[in-house]
């Protein structure tokens, strides 16, 4: 994304929320401005299947795997986990409700809504249920651990510091090339995998999950709900060369379905 179109969409979301949620204005100048075109990118190298359990196996030795797991299975944005709230999490009913987005801007932590300015529910399955609640189990013994000195609120954020803090986004971010690091390069030489695991950052694991998805034949625009994309189109562009992978099979998937037709 360009830094024109970067602008924009920042002075879009703070508007709203000095509207929607703040009331300092009774209306937003930017919503009529255009936004500036841009082409949008193509993801890069993406993973294997079996790159991405190597990855989240790795995860699970430290306290933020969830993080990691979730970021994987749902398409959430770095700062929409940020601010996943445990009362947003629905573990009866396999789901999980983004409503808003974390950053930083000059050090401090900020909120607002969600890259479309949108709420949506996305669906998880059992596994990441149990990862959940597996994660739910462990930042209670955390709160009991430090006791008073606990930082967060009750029903708080999903993934927090050791002390109930909020996590700056960088931490996670940097995260994944350290697990990569040790994975790919152990004390023990003898250690080393036969197949170093590619380096890829913390966002692929949204392309992996998208990618795969669409794949297997998921429609575009539950995939593009999935990833919180204002319209189906967006998602149609960033994924085209998947797109034009699918389409070549289409011609073979018909005539293998005629021809084993009785």
């Amino acid at each position: 994304m360009s830094s024109v179109v970067h602008t924009h969409a920042i002075l879009r979301r703070a508007f709203r929320d000095a509207v929607l949620v703040h009331e300092y204005l009774s209306n937003s100048p930017v919503e009529k401005a255009k936004r500036p075109r841009s082409d949008l990118r193509e993801p890069g190298m993406i993973w294997t299947l079996v790159q991405l359990r190597t990855f989240l196996s790795l995860a699970r030795s430290h306290r933020l795997h969830a993080f990691f797991h979730l970021a994987a299975y749902t398409e959430a944005r770095r700062g929409e986990l940020l601010n996943l709230r445990w009362p947003d999490v629905d573990l009866e009913n396999k789901q999980i409700t983004i409503k808003g987005s974390t950053g930083v801007v000059d050090g401090k932590h900020i909120e607002g809504s969600t890259k479309s300015g949108r709420t949506r529910v996305v669906t998880i399955d059992e596994g990441t249920v149990n990862v959940l609640r597996e994660h739910k189990e462990a930042q209670e013994a955390e709160k009991a651990r430090v006791g008073d000195a606990w930082k967060g609120e009750d029903n708080g954020h999903v993934f927090t510091t050791a002390w109930g803090g909020p996590i700056y986004p960088t931490t996670v971010t940097a995260l994944p090339a350290k697990l990569m690091k040790a994975y790919n390069e152990p004390e023990n030489e003898a250690q080393a995998p036969a197949e170093p695991l590619p380096y890829a950052r913390l966002h692929d694991l949204r392309h992996v999950h998208a990618t795969t998805l669409l794949l297997t034949g998921v429609p575009v625009h539950i995939v593009a709900a999935r990833l919180g994309h204002a319209d189906p189109a967006i998602t149609l562009r960033v994924y085209a060369h998947v797109i034009r992978s699918a389409e070549t099979a289409a011609a073979d998937i018909f005539a293998q379905v005629v021809q084993d037709t009785q």
